[in-house]
């Protein structure tokens, strides 16, 4: 990943370790991560974002579950659905990744861990942590549900097996104005068309 701003290249160096930490704590975390970053930063340049909102939206990206580190094994690990205790323990990982990012207290670490915090936010307020709505969610953390959420869908994970791009552009078709931006969905839609990170 490059950075061209001195500042948010200290962020992105002083955070590596939480990364390879990640690894060794779950590798297919780490592995989404990198490609939602990807992902996020093509969306990004298509929606205009100048260089310091784009790099914001990259290191979020990059750590947007970086939180997961604080989520037990036996919740984190687990192959089959949570009960609801354990999707109220999982929920706290946005706000524990908020906390991590913005403990580093370097230029940009603020805004980041922001978009940290709100990558679970949905459109329609039905998310979490804070029930944001529309356009009160930050659109970099509006960008990260989306590409998060196909990424998620197109990989085999613990609890489910991959959907192919078809499979997931209708699921996040029938979620757009309920969870995902309209107005995002359609730009998104047009960049992972030509995205290698698109799914079979």
């Amino acid at each position: 990943m490059e950075l061209k701003n001195d500042s948010f290249n200290a962020l992105y160096t002083y955070t590596k370790a939480l990364s390879v930490a990640l690894r060794f704590r779950d590798e297919l975390t780490r592995l989404h991560s990198e490609r939602v970053r990807n992902l996020a930063a093509a969306v990004g340049l298509r929606c205009n974002l100048n260089d310091s909102e784009l790099e914001e939206l990259k290191i979020a990206a990059s750590f947007h579950d970086i939180g997961k580190i604080g989520i037990p094994d036996s919740i984190l690990l687990k192959p089959g659905s949570f009960n609801d205790a354990e999707w109220a323990v999982m929920k706290t990982h946005a706000v524990i990744g908020e906390k991590i990012i913005a403990s580093t207290e370097l230029e940009g670490s603020l805004k980041a861990s922001k978009l940290i915090r709100h990558h679970h936010e949905r459109f329609d307020g039905g998310g979490y942590p804070d029930g944001l709505k529309g356009e009160r969610i930050p659109l970099c953390a509006r960008i990260i549900t989306l590409t998060d959420s196909y990424d998620a869908m197109a990989m085999t994970r613990k609890y489910h097996t991959a959907k192919s791009h078809a499979e997931v552009m209708d699921v996040l078709r029938q979620e757009t104005g309920r969870k995902h931006d309209p107005e995002l969905m359609a730009i998104f839609g047009e960049v992972i068309e030509s995205s290698p990170l698109k799914a079979a």
